[in-house]
């Protein structure tokens, strides 16, 4: 997604995980930061790593970026606290946001394989998401998936309406299937 964007060089991503996303842009030759609650998976000598919280971060640490990649870290903060966090990454000016969360709304996926010596078939439907609450146990997991977009009171037009007030204009939206997430591509107005 991020080589359609014009003047893209550096890089921060936010949650990196197991580092894989950091890694593929580094190695296509990308300039690459991360930022993460949890000490770095597996350090790069080329990327540097920042260990934050990412509800303590402010527009400063995270401005001079030409792009800020937060993606599957969002649902893991409370709902009404990612308003905070679209408007610091607003207030960086980095010209470009990349996110996505999880999208449990209707969905049907089928993919068919055939050759001569193997058969496969995949059939996935999801409805009905919107009608039932998102269930999660702070107490077992205090850093599991707090919403997913698609259940109720968590739709997509309720997500894209905190994106806007934030001040973004969402340039791209696209679904990825099978593992069911929403990215979106933000301009920064």
């Amino acid at each position: 997604m991020l080589k359609d964007l014009a003047n893209v060089n550096s890089v921060l991503e936010i949650g990196p995980g197991l580092g894989l996303v950091s890694s593929m842009l580094h190695n296509v030759g990308f300039k690459v930061t991360t930022i993460d609650y949890l000490p770095n998976q597996y350090p790069h000598p080329e990327i540097k790593y920042f260990k934050k919280e990412i509800m303590e971060l402010n527009s400063d640490e995270i401005s001079g970026y030409d792009c800020i990649i937060c993606c599957e870290t969002l649902e893991h903060l409370l709902w009404d606290d990612i308003d905070s966090i679209l408007n610091k990454f607003h207030s960086s000016r980095c010209e470009w946001v990349l996110i996505s969360v999880p999208y449990q709304g209707f969905q049907l996926d089928f993919r068919l394989y055939f050759n001569l010596y193997k058969f496969k078939k995949y059939f996935s439907l999801k409805i009905l998401k919107f009608l039932k609450n998102f269930k999660f146990d702070k107490e077992a997991d205090p850093y599991g998936h707090k919403w997913e977009v698609g259940y109720k009171k968590y739709s997509l037009s309720k997500l894209e309406k905190k994106i806007k007030k934030s001040g973004f204009k969402i340039y791209k939206r696209e679904f990825s299937s099978p593992c069911r997430s929403v990215f979106f591509v933000l301009k920064n107005i």
